[in-house]
């Protein structure tokens, strides 16, 4: 069996990325043991790096590049609010099934923030992962209503990332005359969003929401933390992230001129 776009995907993050260098650290070190002792040190020290919050917050600080939004000034003539999805929590016994995870939820309040404000109506994007028996624009139109007392008007459950998310978007707003949206996703991830919204077309006001608070540093920023190492692997994902929209449009720009 070959393996899934998940397990890949987990390969290129902390910590397994930096297991992995490790391991290939302790190879080296049979034949060249210098450059194999520098190899896994380096690992372990960027894992130590990664996991503490002085890094994972400057990582996901680095990314954060859209304010809030003033829901008085910048929402003017916007058709639609958009809100992206980011995962499942799955078989939740207590919902009866799988559900919204702690990140589309997140969006969800900040979505429906803005509709209870504006009126605008909403748009929820995301299809079916692997391992969940709905599509996460289902899940994410039944906490709009059940806990939001939002109405969802359009469900879209096809798409596997954010740019499959954007071009459903676009066509389906597309055929109601819609060409000015507002985004909601978190702050960190809202810059290659943005890009790729845009990228097809649509006029996009930035909505962003959980920002990295500002603070001063802290000798306890110095400890590390299993909640620093998993921003350091969402600032990651999103830097990957970028770099392979970057790579494929520089192939689709230089495809089209030969």
């Amino acid at each position: 069996m070959p393996p899934t776009p998940g397990f890949l995907k987990a390969l290129l993050l902390p910590p397994a990325n930096l297991l992995v260098l490790a391991g290939v650290g302790r190879l080296l070190y049979r034949r060249r043991p210098v450059l194999g002792r520098r190899v896994i040190g380096f690992a372990i020290a960027l894992l130590y790096a990664l996991s503490t919050p002085v890094i994972g917050n400057l990582l996901l600080k680095s990314l954060e590049s859209s304010p809030a939004i003033s829901l008085n000034k910048d929402l003017k003539d916007v058709g639609a609010i958009v809100i992206l999805s980011a995962g499942l929590q799955i078989e939740a016994p207590e919902y009866g099934g799988d559900t919204v995870g702690s990140l589309t939820l997140e969006r969800l309040r900040h979505g429906a923030r803005i509709h209870r404000a504006t009126g605008i109506p909403v748009l929820v994007t995301g299809g079916k992962i692997p391992e969940s028996n709905i599509p996460l624009a289902q899940a994410m139109e039944e906490a709009m209503r059940e806990d939001f007392n939002v109405p969802v008007r359009w469900v879209e459950v096809k798409s596997k990332n954010t740019y499959e998310n954007a071009v459903a978007t676009t066509a389906i707003l597309g055929h109601q005359g819609i060409k000015r949206i507002a985004l909601v996703t978190h702050a960190w991830h809202m810059p290659r969003s943005l890009s790729v919204f845009k990228s097809l077309g649509l006029e996009v006001v930035a909505a962003p929401t959980v920002f990295t608070r500002r603070r001063s540093f802290r000798p306890s920023d110095l400890i590390p933390t299993a909640n620093s190492l998993q921003r350091s692997a969402f600032a990651t994902h999103e830097w990957i992230g970028r770099l392979w929209y970057w790579i494929d449009r520089q192939t689709f720009t230089a495809g089209t001129e030969e």
